[in-house]
């Protein structure tokens, strides 16, 4: 029984909420883009957003806080952290916002690929990774990074042949929300350097995050102070680039249903599961499911934003989902190896000269 519950807990559950946590976020980008189509500023919706989520995960973290008690105290060194991930954060969600705004969610999903691939060079940087040359899994590794780039250039870059058509691109409607959709020309060179930027942010933030949620095993706490930190930074510079206060009065259609989405959803639930991910699986697993985002964002952009597909979001997508399986394939066989070298540990042994075989300094049966 305690083994199938930690098969759960360790694999069936992390799997489940990672898929259901991406075909939400995907959703949120959707939404989003329609209540950008209405008039939505990035920076009032993104002020909105942490503020609703800190609220809503307030009475959670209080608990968590309190009913763990090895946690580290809330010194002026941890709020420096927490302020840190919300500044990482804050950055990444605004050059996001600011490139599908450009561009449509369904290259956004394609470039949100290139977050193992940036991971894993800064990684390589930081020397927190290894990168064997000799080896086939460093090989890989180093070839799925560049595959990863140039389907990310191929999706930025190429256009191509619409390969499904909407009806009529500029009468869609959305359906449940009762709006009327038009898509400006997209600017996909301006929208996929923004998107990029921001992956490359995020990738710096998953790499903060994994090993701070190790320092501080609370998710509720860490990601609690993480939307509060991050409206405290979004505050003034949507005051500054929004100073007519009728802009912060947001009406009761898209514009205000994408913010109760965001906040609910995306920076609380989606937020949760992603720390919580890192914690319990690692960065790589959670990176597994980006490419689930591609399909899903493409459906959702044709059936309810009117986006055309075309032939370069697609190409791009496939290029960039090989590299992203080949730099995780070659990290994987990098982890077996070295699994199997811990267990065989070279420092229990000795050598006795008189002896034709290495023996155990311990009394061993075989």
């Amino acid at each position: 029984m305690t083994r199938r519950r930690d098969y759960c807990y360790r694999d069936v559950l992390p799997f489940a909420a990672m898929v259901v946590s991406e075909c939400l976020t995907v959703g949120l980008t959707t939404i989003y883009k329609a209540a950008v189509s209405k008039g939505l500023s990035y920076n009032i919706f993104m002020v909105y957003s942490y503020a609703i989520s800190a609220l809503l995960l307030l009475p959670l973290a209080f608990i968590s806080y309190r009913k763990q008690t090895t946690l580290p105290p809330l010194t002026i060194t941890v709020l420096g952290k927490f302020f840190l991930l919300g500044l990482l954060g804050f950055t990444s969600q605004i050059l996001a916002y600011s490139g599908i705004s450009y561009s449509n969610p369904t290259l956004a999903a394609a470039l949100c690929n290139l977050t193992p691939a940036t991971t894993f060079i800064l990684a390589i940087l930081l020397r927190m990774e290894k990168l064997r040359f000799k080896s086939l899994s460093g090989q890989a590794k180093i070839i799925g990074t560049f595959v990863s780039i140039l389907g990310a250039l191929v999706a930025v870059l190429y256009n191509g042949p619409i390969l499904i058509k909407t009806r009529d691109h500029n009468k869609l409607t959305l359906p449940m929300l009762s709006i009327k959709l038009k898509s400006d020309e997209s600017n996909w060179i301006i929208g996929g350097a923004l998107l990029s930027g921001s992956y490359i942010v995020l990738s710096i933030w998953d790499t903060a995050q994994a090993k701070f949620v190790n320092e501080y095993p609370a998710e509720f706490v860490v990601v609690f102070f993480y939307n509060v930190f991050s409206c405290v930074i979004s505050l003034p510079v949507g005051i500054v680039t929004q100073p007519n206060l009728k802009a912060w009065k947001v009406p009761a259609n898209v514009q205000l249903y994408s913010i109760l989405y965001s906040g609910i959803i995306g920076s609380g639930f989606s937020s949760m599961v992603r720390t919580w991910g890192l914690h319990v699986k690692g960065p790589v697993y959670v990176g597994l499911f980006k490419p689930l985002s591609i399909a899903i964002a493409a459906i959702l952009g044709v059936m309810f934003l009117g986006d055309n597909l075309n032939l370069g979001s697609v190409v791009g997508s496939i290029i960039i989902s090989a590299g992203f399986y080949t730099v995780i394939w070659g990290k994987r066989k990098e982890e077996i190896i070295d699994s199997l070298s811990e267990d065989y540990n070279v420092d229990s042994l000795t050598y006795d000269a008189n002896a034709p075989l290495l023996t155990h300094k311990e009394n061993i049966s075989v």
